[in-house]
């Protein structure tokens, strides 16, 4: 039994790539790995930003107390009502995926709704391209879209100098790269 599982086989995020297209929103109900919860002073400003500008979609609401809110699969945060919140965005961010020809639309959307809330776009070494937005809570959110991989970017070097190599296209799986060495 080899000790990696191919986890691409239960993850929401599709291949990078210029025709990769996001996933329909899942709006089922399951036991959540991991979820952000964001205080807020104002419920219902709070989700119109997460709506109208992040691409979230309310899954339910409490009312007065708590908006459960999700983008794909395992992309969910809880808005709960908050007597105040940070007056500053903290250093910590959370990242969700999305895929590239989502990034500019989701640029105009946050800025039209606060135009200083959004950084970038911008290219990291890793391969990918984020933005970072503050939201109205002060949120520090970096959506993230994997770019395709190019052998001869700076990126693959980067990637490869730290062990991870691309798949092996023939074989079907992702072999070494997940593991290193």
């Amino acid at each position: 039994m080899s000790d990696y599982y191919d986890a691409f086989e239960i993850s929401p995020v599709p291949a990078p790539g210029p025709d990769a297209v996001a996933p329909e929103p899942f709006r089922g109900i399951y036991g959540m790995p991991a979820f952000a919860t964001v205080p807020t002073g104002d419920l219902a400003a709070s989700a119109d930003f997460w709506v109208r500008g992040l691409g979230f979609f309310e899954l339910f609401a409490i009312p007065g107390t708590l908006v459960h809110l999700r983008r794909w699969a395992f992309q969910d945060v809880l808005l709960v009502a908050a007597e105040s919140v940070p007056e500053r965005a903290p250093a910590m961010s959370i990242s969700f995926a999305c895929v590239l020809d989502q990034v500019d639309s989701l640029v105009e959307a946050c800025r039209a709704l606060r135009p200083d809330s959004v950084d970038g776009p911008r290219d990291t070494p890793w391969n990918t391209r984020d933005i970072t937005v503050i939201t109205p809570e002060n949120a520090r959110i970096v959506l993230t879209a994997a770019k395709p991989y190019d052998p001869a970017s700076q990126e693959a070097h980067n990637l490869a100098a730290i062990g991870i190599t691309p798949p092996d296209t023939g074989r079907g799986d992702h072999g070494e790269h997940a593991r290193g060495r």
